[in-house]
């Protein structure tokens, strides 16, 4: 008798790395809730018998918990949540706005909080474990000058250490807390950025692809004693300069 099929929720699933993840997630056999503010106009990720799309802005509590009760009453469980969704601009510090500083927080704040509750709640529920990942970024340990993103940072240096925080929290219950911080990466959000400009901020001279974070992902899925990590994905860039 097989397995059932476990279900995994992903954010800011519509396209680039989470389209990936999602991808990555159906072909090893998982059930899939892809969320974005317009996932259903996605044109990567499509709804089918194991991918169940919402809408929604996941800062928004309501849109968590639609995202949470799809997962239950289509698939049944929730085994893993990928964090992805946010959003990330550069500017002079003193020239960033409170309406940025509130953006900022909404998505990529907001928008892990009310989701991983809901999750870890289900997950303890259920007590079989589970596993949370959440896309961070290299850039918040190893400033670069020329990239001008302290106030992003302030939100991916925060998600780092909840995730050392919950990792510690509920290791007795089997639910690993772990994220990937990629360094620059090919995707739709860098589309008008110059390929030199790309292969300089990597000491690879080599940007990360989207599936090689897709792939980071679901290595920490599965990694069973693996908790608290920040995987880096950046060519080296946390390590050193260049």
């Amino acid at each position: 008798m097989s397995s059932p099929r476990k279900t995994a929720i992903v954010t800011g699933a519509s396209q680039g790395i989470g389209a990936g993840v999602v991808k990555a997630f159906v072909e090893r056999g998982y059930n899939v809730i892809a969320n974005s503010r317009k996932i259903t106009q996605s044109k990567e990720v499509a709804a089918s018998d194991y991918v169940a799309l919402v809408d929604g802005h996941i800062g928004d509590p309501a849109t968590a918990a639609c995202i949470l009760e799809t997962a239950l009453s289509r698939f049944k469980s929730i085994d893993a949540l990928v964090n992805n969704a946010g959003i990330f601009f550069t500017k002079p510090f003193t020239d960033y706005t409170e309406g940025d500083f509130k953006s900022l927080v909404s998505t990529n704040l907001e928008g892990f909080l009310y989701i991983t509750q809901l999750a870890i709640k289900q997950m303890l529920a259920q007590k079989t474990g589970g596993s949370i990942v959440t896309i961070t970024a290299a850039l918040a340990s190893n400033p670069i000058r020329s990239v001008t993103a302290a106030v992003p940072m302030i939100t991916k240096g925060g998600l780092e250490t909840i995730t050392r925080h919950l990792a510690m929290e509920y290791a007795k219950d089997n639910i690993r807390v772990n994220a990937v911080a990629p360094g620059v990466v090919y995707t739709p959000l860098h589309k008008d950025t110059p390929q030199a400009v790309m292969e300089s901020l990597s000491p690879m001279g080599r940007p990360s692809t989207v599936k090689e974070i897709a792939d980071a992902v679901m290595y920490l899925t599965d990694a069973s004693t693996v908790t608290g990590d920040t995987l880096y994905v950046d060519g080296g860039a946390h390590i050193g300069r260049w």
